[in-house]
C-alpha cells in the first residue's frame, strides 16, 4: 500500500537513518539540503519535491519504494487500484500520473544500477 501522510514518511526515513548510524546533519548535507529542511521533512512537517525525495533515497542507500510503500497489499491488488483511479482521471491527469510513474521507474533503475557498481 502507498504511503501519502507526510508524517509516516517521516517516521521511516527517522528509522533508517538511524539504522545507518547518520546524524540528520549528515543525510542533510548527503542530499544537499539544510539541516532544519531535513529535520522538517522527518517530522513530517513539510512537503518535498521529487527530486528532494530521490536525493534523501540515496543518501540513505535505500529505493523510494523502501519508503513509500507497506507491505499489506498484493501486486494484483496494486495494479486493479492503480488502474482503476486511473480510470477515474480526465486525460490530461492521467498523463501527469504516468510521467510520475515514469519517474518513478527510472529512479529504482538508477538506484538498483548504482547499488550493482
Amino acid at each position: 500500500m502507498l504511503i501519502f501522510d507526510f508524517r509516516l514518511i517521516g517516521n521511516k526515513l527517522h528509522l533508517i537513518r538511524k539504522r545507518m548510524g547518520m546524524t540528520q546533519a549528515e543525510v542533510a548535507e548527503a542530499s544537499g539540503l539544510a539541516d532544519r529542511t531535513y529535520a522538517d521533512i522527518e517530522r513530517g512537517t513539510v512537503n518535498m519535491r521529487i527530486e528532494t525525495f530521490l536525493r534523501i533515497c540515496n543518501a540513505l542507500h535505500v529505493t523510494p519504494n523502501e519508503i513509500l510503500t507497506e507491505d499489506d497489499a498484493s501486486p494484483e491488488c496494486l495494479q486493479n487500484e492503480i488502474l482503476e483511479k486511473l480510470g477515474s482521471c480526465s486525460p490530461k491527469e492521467a498523463e501527469t500520473a504516468f510521467k510520475l510513474m515514469s519517474i518513478y521507474l527510472q529512479s529504482l533503475n538508477k538506484t538498483d544500477m548504482s547499488s550493482t557498481q
